[in-house]
């Protein structure tokens, strides 16, 4: 969608800087970062994103780029969704914009630690990978199974570690 907005304005598209698996509150991101030193050095002065919430979740830190930052590095901020262009200088809503996202980003992390919470309390299983030992069974991925290929190896560590040996010992 950018790309071809982009290309419709006649705009030469630069690079696409991607930080898919990262928070938007977290401004230390891989590709965020590269994209701000791409903007200082002067390579590239204009960033299209899709809403505001992709260039991040935090009001200050998005406002303090839009409204500070990338104008000083003489570079153009669009985001298309939001109908934000800071050379028409009308963006009199980002700031509730920001500042919803913001609140959505806080809303979302507490509704995911409850559903956590409610998880372990009703002992299930929420890690990615089963421990050694034990698989994840096929039918319930939040219970644990033993897994009794690899079983007697745990099994033999810990005889091991009640007869006293530790870690370094053999």
């Amino acid at each position: 969608m950018l790309t071809k907005y982009a290309e419709e304005k006649g705009w030469e598209v630069g690079e696409i800087y991607v930080d898919d698996g990262w928070s938007g509150t977290n401004f230390n991101r891989p590709a965020f970062q590269r994209m701000m030193q791409d903007i200082q050095d002067k390579k590239i002065n204009l960033v299209i994103v899709k809403d505001l919430s992709r260039l991040g979740r935090n009001y200050l830190e998005v406002g303090r780029l839009t409204d500070e930052t990338l104008p000083r590095l003489g570079c153009r901020f669009v985001a298309l969704n939001d109908s934000v262009d800071s050379i028409l200088g009308d963006n009199d809503m980002m700031v509730y914009r920001n500042l919803f996202n913001e609140f959505y980003s806080k809303d979302t992390s507490k509704k995911v630690r409850a559903v956590k919470q409610a998880c372990m309390k009703q002992g299930k299983y929420l890690g990615t990978y089963a421990p050694l030992g034990y698989r994840k069974d096929p039918i319930n991925k939040h219970r644990l199974i033993v897994d009794e290929q690899s079983a007697p190896i745990v099994r033999r560590i810990f005889a091991l570690r009640c007869q006293g040996l530790g870690i370094r010992q053999s």
